[in-house]
């Protein structure tokens, strides 16, 4: 019986003070399974990894390739892992910064589409990026990677 390897993503939550608190940069998927959804269609920007790269480094390599811009440096929060419906180990980290959505150039993927159609088109993998109050992010947000929203809350009251 062979055993299945587990699927790990990683990624990067930005954040900036805004007023009184603290806004988030989240991503819409892209492609035609998310086009008209807004509930659970976001998400921190990451992708999977394979064995051999860190995790660190990955959220790195697919904030780029996600978003289309360098990662920020700076001080980053480890925000721990959640495993989301799928089985998926999701790992982030929390870095302040500020970027503007409207230099994101998205990395693109692949998929047939329509289903069964032999046709392949071609998606960006975030088809936008937002900054958004922890409560609107929490209403949209990949159910499971609230908890990102909530550890990074905690540390920001410390």
């Amino acid at each position: 019986m062979s055993e299945k390897r587990q699927r790990r993503s990683a990624g990067l939550l930005l954040f900036r003070r805004a007023g009184d608190g603290v806004e988030v940069l989240l991503g819409h998927m892209g492609g035609p399974l998310f086009a008209r959804r807004e509930a659970g269609a976001w998400t921190v920007p990451k992708g999977e990894y394979e064995p051999g790269e860190t995790a660190w480094d990955a959220a790195r390599r697919e904030f780029r390739e996600e978003v289309g811009l360098p990662p920020p440096d700076g001080p980053a929060l480890e925000l721990g892992e959640v495993r989301q419906a799928g089985g998926k180990i999701v790992t982030a980290w929390a870095v302040e910064a500020d970027l503007d959505p409207a230099e994101m150039r998205p990395g693109t993927f692949t998929m047939e589409w329509p289903p069964r159609s032999g046709r392949v088109q071609e998606f960006p993998e975030l088809d936008r990026v937002a900054w958004l109050t922890p409560d609107r992010a929490r209403e949209v947000i990949v159910t499971a990677q609230a908890a990102f929203l909530d550890r990074l809350a905690e540390h920001s009251e410390r």
